[in-house]
């Protein structure tokens, strides 16, 4: 791939003839060196892939947030977050302008040799696939917390939860959602008496149903920008979510009544002090905010792959991508998490869904927005085993083309791991916890900036090079802040 400035034209690398080192046998798209460049995914449908990139179940911890920070500190908050995340892109960007190279590996090769690129090529794989699945297995699940919601928990455990939310952009951690949700949101649409034993009642024969019905067809799709329709999908379904919290906000009294309990370790909300929305809000639980809102808008392993297949792509344009896609995440993430908050404010739970489930049993809104937020679920799997599959072609099989043997296997491979790490994984979340806070650290802030000091030919006084150098220190902090939580948590909870 190439790239000669600010508006010339990437060339997307074709999967033609084997390579040296015996990946593939057969051309992947055949030889097409004599045709002219396909046309690329629109600027449309590359917006929606990054949106479903960014966006997830952790949108339904962010009320939450508000709460443990106050609506204006969150938003300064979701602010500067949004800012980092759109500025390390824009470094990303510009250092593939500068070098030619389109690639996250690559760059990381460019700017550290051969353990750089290792080094990235790692960090992907575990945060695509797996490095999060056990921070959601470790808590509750949605199901469970339903079913005793009586029960007391600390104010770590909850704090801890809504971090969780935002750190599970994982393979696998979506898959343990699917399994462990999907039964209970089917289930809720039918009569209590019905029989229990049904197929659709089995969380691990409808993750495999799942998994080969819709995931595998669109994992094997060749271009991620054909999964611009399905990202179009996921994001209706998130839309629907906000639209239902705005909704929802003036089916629900404030103060509640008196035999009504929002929260697990909660009274009902009786007080009139209790709707009083608070602008700041500084406690022990504001320290586990920062990271939860800090993993909000990680989508840079699949920001360039979008990049290379866009139509008529230059850093310009993939900027602007960028911007709309952060600038519309950022809008629903405000929206649902200032009316989830305004709803249930200092009662809200680290799983909105949960208070409104408590409060409104069986509504067929709710029940709905939880069937739907499985489906965005669903339907972001896909379109995060891309990029770790490219990872691993160049982890193992190095930069030459692939063919469809080693794509289809590949494909199946991740898959396969992806799905027994969410059926039968054990407990090994102080392994999964730490480097899972670490490699999200690293894609989203750390990697970019030390890339930019390395490659740049900027001066390191230059308003870009101190921008690197604060995005550099904020990833420490963020990544440093992340794993003090987690071995707290595990301390509080071992």
């Amino acid at each position: 791939m190439s790239i000669n400035g600010e508006g010339t034209t990437v060339h997307s690398d074709h999967w033609a003839a084997a390579d040296d080192m015996g990946c593939e046998t057969n051309p992947l798209l055949g030889n097409r060196a004599e045709e002219p460049r396909a046309k690329g995914a629109s600027f449309t449908s590359s917006v929606f892939n990054l949106m479903n990139a960014i966006m997830g179940s952790g949108i339904l911890g962010l009320a939450y947030a508000m709460a443990n920070t106050g609506i204006v500190g969150f938003c300064i908050l979701l602010l500067l977050v949004s800012s980092l995340a759109a500025y390390s892109i824009h470094l990303l960007l510009k250092l593939c302008d500068q070098t030619g190279i389109t690639s996250y590996e690559d760059l990381g090769g460019r700017a550290l040799q051969k353990p750089g690129k290792v080094l990235v090529g790692v960090s992907i794989l575990i945060q695509n696939i797996g490095d999060d699945t056990i921070l959601y297995t470790s808590g509750p699940s949605l199901d469970t917390v339903l079913t005793n919601l009586q029960t007391s928990f600390n104010t770590i455990q909850l704090s801890f939860r809504g971090l969780q939310l935002l750190l599970n952009a994982t393979m696998s951690s979506y898959m343990f959602i699917l399994k462990t949700e999907l039964p209970a949101a089917i289930a809720s649409f039918l009569s209590p008496e019905t029989s229990g034993g049904a197929w659709y009642e089995d969380g691990k024969t409808l993750l495999i149903l799942m998994t080969v019905c819709v995931v595998l067809p669109l994992a094997l799709l060749p271009k991620i920008g054909f999964l611009g329709y399905t990202s179009s999908l996921a994001f209706l379904f998130i839309l629907f979510f906000t639209v239902v919290v705005v909704v929802k906000k003036s089916a629900i009294p404030c103060p509640l009544p008196s035999n009504v309990t929002l929260s697990i370790n909660q009274v009902s909300n009786s007080s009139e002090s209790e709707c009083t929305p608070k602008l700041f809000v500084i406690s022990s639980k504001s320290a586990y905010t920062i990271p939860t809102l800090a993993f909000s808008f990680l989508c840079h392993t699949a920001v360039l792959p979008i990049y290379s297949e866009m139509d008529r792509p230059s850093k310009k344009r993939m900027q602007n991508v960028t911007n709309v896609s952060i600038s519309l995440s950022f809008l629903l993430y405000l929206i649902s998490a200032l009316f989830g908050y305004l709803t249930f404010y200092s009662h809200v739970d680290s799983e909105l869904l949960i208070s409104y489930d408590t409060y409104l049993p069986r509504d067929v809104l709710v029940m709905a927005v939880r069937l739907a937020i499985l489906l965005a679920v669903l339907l972001t799997v896909p379109l995060i085993h891309f990029p770790a599959r490219k990872a691993m072609s160049v982890l193992f099989c190095g930069d030459g083309p692939l063919s469809w043997v080693y794509h289809i296997f590949s494909t199946l491979l991740i898959l396969t791991v992806v799905m027994l790490l969410a059926i039968l994984v054990p407990d090994i979340r102080n392994v999964f916890g730490v480097v899972g806070s670490t490699t999200s650290t690293c894609l989203l802030f750390v990697f970019p900036g030390i890339f930019y000091l390395r490659l740049s030919n900027q001066p390191l006084k230059s308003l870009e090079s101190v921008g690197a150098v604060c995005l550099l220190i904020f990833g420490l902090f963020v990544g440093l802040l992340s794993l003090c939580v987690i071995v707290v948590t595990w301390a509080q909870n071992p």
